[in-house]
């Protein structure tokens, strides 16, 4: 790993303050948005924003780059992140900021298939794991580190939205000064919904229920931490808690889900998830249990997508687990769509603690579907099954069909060893 982050660190360090100012400008807003006086059903709206832009982003995203190549598209849509960041605090205005958040979901979309390209073309096929997991812990260092920053700034003030815009902007350097030739684009086209349905409903219904999940964790968290009264710092540190989650729990329960039947392993996390979440619900007053809720949610919810991702893997052929992604990463962003709307108008009519009702309710289906398709259809053995790539749910599917490619060449070396050992 030491040797791929000495040859790739600029690219590294400007994902690095990319995540940064994207994991700022989340929980920024949703604090701000209280100050401003907005209820929860009304963030909903402008924290869904960001993923219409996404998902439209991811679609868009690849034929501008096969137009105008990877370094203008990085330039102009950096360019305009950085300028919306600056808007927020001067229009202080529902419309506006679901617009700002629309054209910010986009432009980040553009700017990750870019970066996730020259990440995906620096590697080689004996590193390709390494960048992968190295690109996962950057995303998480980022979005937690931000967090920090939140505390050193008033958020009814520009300054905050201030140093956002600047880390974007200064991310443009180590990346674009660093690059040399743009690497050639191929986006593979995603499975058909039906397909995708007919290979595993598990996976396919599981994964758009994490989209509305990962909305509400991503968009909706901080603004859980203002109508439940917590301080600016007990927000971060909160929003914080689901990250580092996400960040350590991701490659226990990989290695988990390599050894056993992923469809027991998805229930028992979503089961566990379930009554976390209604029996956490009850004692959120206690500051240290909302973290260890935080840390459960997010370590549960964050890898579940790589295993969901992996269980549809376990029923297709290699040639087609990178389209498969894609269709994926299309219907976890559906999800994602609707999710603030409903928690923003629970907590809206019932007040902060239905967000984890809210989640418990989503875990519990996840639970339910997965256990009712364990009687239709027996899953294929441990040892037929695809490796386990981590991947956060924040990335496009350049790096989700990278993740592809690292389960490929693990389950190709699996299969040489056996092999040998038969022999």
């Amino acid at each position: 790993m030491l040797l791929v982050l000495r040859n790739s660190w600029p690219l590294f360090l400007g994902v690095m303050l990319l995540m940064l100012g994207n994991g700022l400008q989340g929980t920024l807003l949703g604090i701000r948005g209280s100050i401003e006086g907005f209820s929860p059903n009304t963030m909903a709206w402008v924290m869904a924003g960001y993923f219409v832009g996404f998902l439209f982003g991811s679609r868009m995203a690849p034929e501008m780059i096969r137009r105008v190549g990877h370094v203008r598209v990085f330039a102009a849509l950096a360019s305009f992140v950085s300028a919306c960041l600056l808007l927020y605090a001067a229009i202080p205005n529902v419309v506006a900021w679901f617009l700002l958040r629309v054209m910010i979901g986009f432009c980040f979309s553009g700017v990750y298939v870019v970066a996730e390209s020259w990440l995906n073309d620096s590697a080689t096929n004996e590193t390709r794991g390494q960048t992968l997991s190295l690109y996962l812990i950057v995303q998480m260092v980022g979005i937690v580190t931000a967090q920090g920053i939140l505390n050193f700034g008033d958020p009814s003030g520009y300054t905050l939205f201030i140093i956002s815009s600047v880390l974007v902007s200064v991310s443009f350097a180590p990346i674009l000064l660093s690059i040399s030739p743009a690497p050639m684009f191929q986006a593979t086209k995603p499975m058909s919904f039906k397909r995708l349905y007919i290979s595993s409903p598990t996976a396919v219904v599981g994964t758009f229920l994490l989209g509305a999940i990962f909305a509400a964790l991503f968009g909706m968290a901080s603004v859980f931490g203002t109508e439940k009264g917590l301080d600016v710092k007990t927000i971060t540190i909160f929003v914080a808690s689901i990250y580092v989650g996400g960040m350590l729990l991701q490659y226990p329960i990989g290695w988990i889900s390599d050894h056993m039947d992923r469809r027991k392993l998805i229930m028992m996390l979503t089961i566990f998830a379930t009554v976390s979440m209604f029996v956490g619900k009850l004692f959120t007053d206690n500051t240290y249990i909302l973290l260890v809720l935080g840390f459960i949610i997010g370590g549960i919810a964050n890898p579940l997508y790589s295993l969901y991702i992996a269980y549809m893997n376990d029923y297709l052929d290699h040639d087609d687990m990178a389209s498969a992604s894609g269709g994926l990463i299309f219907i976890n962003g559906l999800g994602a769509v609707g999710g603030p709307f409903l928690v923003g108008w629970m907590m809206t009519e019932f007040g902060a603690d239905s967000f984890f009702i809210y989640l418990g309710v989503l875990f519990g289906l996840s639970a339910l579907w997965a256990l009712l398709r364990s009687t239709r259809r027996e899953a294929p053995s441990v040892e037929d099954t695809a490796s386990y790539a981590p991947v956060a749910m924040s990335s496009t599917a350049v790096a989700v069909e990278l993740a592809a490619e690292v389960a490929i060449d693990m389950a190709e070396e699996a299969e040489a060893e056996s092999d040998n050992r038969d022999a």
